[in-house]
């Protein structure tokens, strides 16, 4: 009798429990997050930001002048905003710079355009953008320098006769090459041709020698030393 009541109470456990509610698997629970975790990181003091001593510091070279308004570091980037006095009226900007620091040379930069302004009262138009280098967090840029290579405007619309066509006729002219160039619509629009060549010259080597980026690009180089402490 005692063991058929043991057996009917452990049965009859087994069945309340199978009836009751399902308890949820603790995986499905939401976690709880922190805002302490959820808080912007700090900034890394490892990425220095600091201002280059020198300041609107100018050069000329072949009659172009570039004064170098300030210059900065930023992290893991080199800033200075420059201005340069330009040939004509042509769209110039800066095709080619270097940061140099210890042993590396940097070619490879961002620019974007900070301010224009025209010609006027006998001043040349000038132009403004800011540069940007990357460079190592860990770079020592206690010896550094900020070289410009060049800049150029890629000719628009009829600026090849307008702006171009003398000055390419006239550096043919010093050099002995016998190439003519005129004017001529096309569509609506005036063009710059060639009109004859020498015989032993092919039509590639004449426009090679008229259509070189030379005509419309101005080299310096104009060099600034930019320095930061350590």
């Amino acid at each position: 009798m005692s063991r058929f009541l043991a057996f009917f109470g452990v049965m009859t456990l087994v069945a309340l429990a199978a009836c009751g509610p399902a308890i949820p698997a603790t995986a499905g629970l939401p976690t709880f997050i922190s805002p302490e975790q959820t808080a912007a990181p700090e900034p890394n003091q490892a990425y220095p930001t600091a201002e280059a001593p020198q300041s609107n510091t100018s050069q000329t070279v072949n009659g172009f002048s570039f004064n170098m308004q300030r210059a900065w570091r930023d992290g893991k980037q080199v800033h200075a905003n420059v201005c340069f006095t330009m040939p004509d009226a042509s769209d110039w900007t800066i095709w080619a710079a270097d940061f140099l620091y210890g042993k590396e040379t940097i070619s490879e930069f961002s620019s974007s355009l900070i301010s224009t302004q025209e010609a006027a009262g006998g001043h040349p138009a000038q132009r403004c953008d800011e540069l940007a280098f990357q460079v190592p967090p860990d770079a020592d840029l206690s010896a550094a320098q900020l070289t410009i290579e060049s800049i150029g405007a890629y000719p628009k619309g009829d600026e090849y006769c307008s702006l171009y066509m003398p000055k390419i006729q006239q550096a043919l002219n010093e050099r002995g090459v016998k190439i003519v160039l005129s004017c001529e619509q096309v569509n609506g629009t005036a063009t710059m041709q060639i009109t004859s060549k020498p015989a032993d010259m092919s039509q590639e080597d004449a426009q090679k020698q008229v259509y070189s980026d030379e005509f419309y690009t101005v080299r310096g180089p104009w060099t600034f030393p930019v320095t930061f402490a350590q």
